[in-house]
């Protein structure tokens, strides 16, 4: 994707982050986190086209949570696509160029790349992933992966209420 100039990735990042955490300060409540976090993450960038958590609700299934963008897959088991392999491996995925992967849920035909950021409790459990989709290819830098986990570590916090 093609920046404007002006663009200072990390400054936008830090200010999102800081509008993050004045809004949630003192919200406990995961879905309300989530869907405050979805909303302040897409519209601070301009290249988010599709941003959400997808909840773990069940063993082995996640399924749509809070998001921004058009509509998203209501179910996705963890044996499949790239939020599925996040689940199951619960590792970042920084994926270039969805075309390219084999298991990728195409959701919306537009979707070029995509970052997936599992969502971990205070005791280490997997409750959900963070997913962003980009209409550009390669849309998404190590800054972007930095961030987005250090967002997702705000639900670490043993006061939050999962339901």
């Amino acid at each position: 994707m093609k920046m404007n100039s002006s663009f200072d990735k990390e400054k936008v990042c830090a200010d999102v982050y800081e509008r993050i955490l004045a809004l949630a300060a003192g919200e406990m409540n995961e879905v309300t986190l989530m869907a405050t976090i979805a909303c302040e993450l897409h519209h601070g960038f301009p290249y988010y086209n599709w941003t959400g958590f997808y909840r773990v609700v069940e063993p082995e299934v996640l399924k749509v949570g809070p998001y921004q963008g058009g509509h998203g897959c209501l179910v996705i088991p963890f044996e499949r696509g790239i939020c599925g392999r996040c689940a199951r491996t619960g590792k970042t995925l920084n994926i270039a160029d969805v075309t390219a992967e084999a298991d990728h849920i195409a959701c919306s035909g537009t979707t070029q790349s995509e970052i997936v950021v599992p969502v971990f409790d205070a005791k280490g459990r997997l409750r959900a992933v963070l997913d962003v989709d980009s209409d550009s290819p390669a849309a998404f830098d190590k800054v972007d992966e930095k961030f987005l986990e250090k967002v997702c570590s705000l639900f670490r916090d043993p006061e939050i209420r999962w339901s």
